[in-house]
């Protein structure tokens, strides 16, 4: 009989500590190979484990709820032989009796393990990007009681010492984000009002709207307004597709927004960039030589932000179909770790539904995003005559510790031209 192998969660990229949400198997199971073994959800995806060959499962090593990350063994598969095919069990097989436990590392499950308190010091345990969350949120490490293996501090003991913070009220903040004194939640039984009916919000909402509060607070983020005159560029784009028609590949204006921000970034760095700080607090401003673009897609769970790669070595046409495929794979719910990650700039459109105006908040670490609102055809004066224009808002909210008023203007009105007059793109 074939010696079992380890099964691995793989590469999932930044993420760590992601629950399992459920078991598409069990002890005994005949898979096929690349069979989904178990479902992990990211903060914004779901993805599945799959079986690296056909064979039986041996063994699951985990349970429902348990958080894994990269490398945790989630079972133990016998691969299938020539004599013994993994997807037909013999009828009257003997019952095997269990195999001796085998010596494993512990998941990083649940909590379970006595608290920790360990101070920020050269011993104090934390991954970069726990140590990068504790800074964004003005979290001292060393006040932070670890819950991990080995002293470890955890991204969810940093969000636990912020929430007990704030339930404990004003006078137990000594510096946490600035030192707001914010009023504790309102507490409300608002059955003594009329009925009611409670929901539970889905991950990805939970997840986006703590970023979002880290984002709103902590960036001291402007909005600045252009209109653009897309005239000649809709008539473009409309023949285009008309052209196009039979091969059923369609442009659409987001393809044009995101080369035309591409073309302003690389005009303007500052946009480009990111802010960041050493451990000694040392604030640094990171320039990115690379052009990858996200922009915020409507889904039934809530909006997610997948990552165009790249967006200097494609064509619109590219960028386009790029768009229709990471739009359908978020829709599905199967957007990849890497799909949502790596980001310089952000547009968020809601064009699509109407709107006038409106001021998006800035995805850290990015510096600024952009909003687009529904098109409208506005008379415009030539210099004789009012003449009938199609004109797109955009709505620039650029963090001002960065960007500040003159340049974000400047980014408008050169994106603005850039879509008045694509012929601008290629100069």
């Amino acid at each position: 009989m074939s010696q079992a192998i380890e099964v691995k969660v793989p590469d999932i990229g930044d993420f760590s500590l992601v629950p399992v949400i459920e078991l598409c198997v069990q002890a005994g199971d005949a898979v096929e190979a690349d069979a989904p073994l178990v479902t992990l959800e990211s903060d914004k995806a779901t993805m599945d484990v799959p079986a690296p060959r056909a064979g039986v499962v041996k063994e699951l090593r985990v349970a429902l709820g348990d958080r894994v990350s990269e490398g945790t063994v989630i079972a133990l598969l016998e691969p299938a032989t020539d004599e013994a095919p993994a997807v037909a069990k013999p009828a009257d097989a003997p019952p095997v009796p269990p195999a001796p436990p085998t010596p494993r590392a512990p998941l990083p499950a649940p909590r379970v393990s006595q608290p920790v308190e360990r101070r920020i010091d050269s011993k104090t345990h934390a991954s970069p990007s726990v140590r990068q969350f504790a800074r964004e949120l003005g979290v001292d490490l060393g006040r932070v009681t670890a819950s991990g293996p080995k002293g470890r501090i955890l991204k969810e003991d940093v969000s636990a010492f912020v929430k007990g913070v704030m339930r404990a009220g004003p006078s137990a903040v000594p510096n946490l984000g600035g030192g707001l004194d914010l009023l504790p939640w309102p507490k409300i039984d608002f059955t003594k009002f009329g009925p009611i009916e409670t929901q539970p919000l889905s991950r990805i909402k939970k997840i986006s709207g703590q970023n979002l509060a880290r984002n709103w607070v902590m960036i001291p983020a402007v909005t600045y307004h252009e209109d653009a005159d897309i005239t000649d560029l809709e008539a473009f784009r409309l023949a285009m597709n008309k052209e196009n028609e039979k091969s059923g590949a369609k442009i659409t204006l987001l393809a044009f927004l995101i080369k035309a921000c591409e073309m302003a970034l690389k005009k303007f760095p500052e946009f480009n960039s990111s802010l960041t700080m050493d451990e000694n607090g040392e604030v640094s401003l990171v320039l990115k030589k690379y052009y990858h673009l996200a922009f915020a897609a409507d889904t039934p769970n809530g909006l997610v932000v997948p990552v165009i790669r790249n967006v200097d070595r494609k064509s619109v046409s590219q960028l386009a179909a790029e768009c229709g495929d990471l739009a359908k794979k978020a829709r599905d719910g199967k957007l990849g770790p890497a799909d949502m990650q790596g980001a310089c700039f952000t547009i968020s459109s809601v064009g699509g539904i109407g709107g006038t105006a409106f001021s998006p908040i800035v995805n850290a670490p990015e510096v600024a995003i952009l909003g687009v609102s529904r098109s409208l055809t506005k008379p415009v004066w030539n210099g004789r005559e009012f003449v009938p224009r199609l004109i797109l808002p955009l709505s620039l909210s650029a963090d001002h510790r960065v960007i500040d008023g003159a340049l974000a203007t400047r980014f408008n009105a050169h994106l603005a031209q850039l879509l008045a007059d694509f012929r601008r793109v290629t100069l």
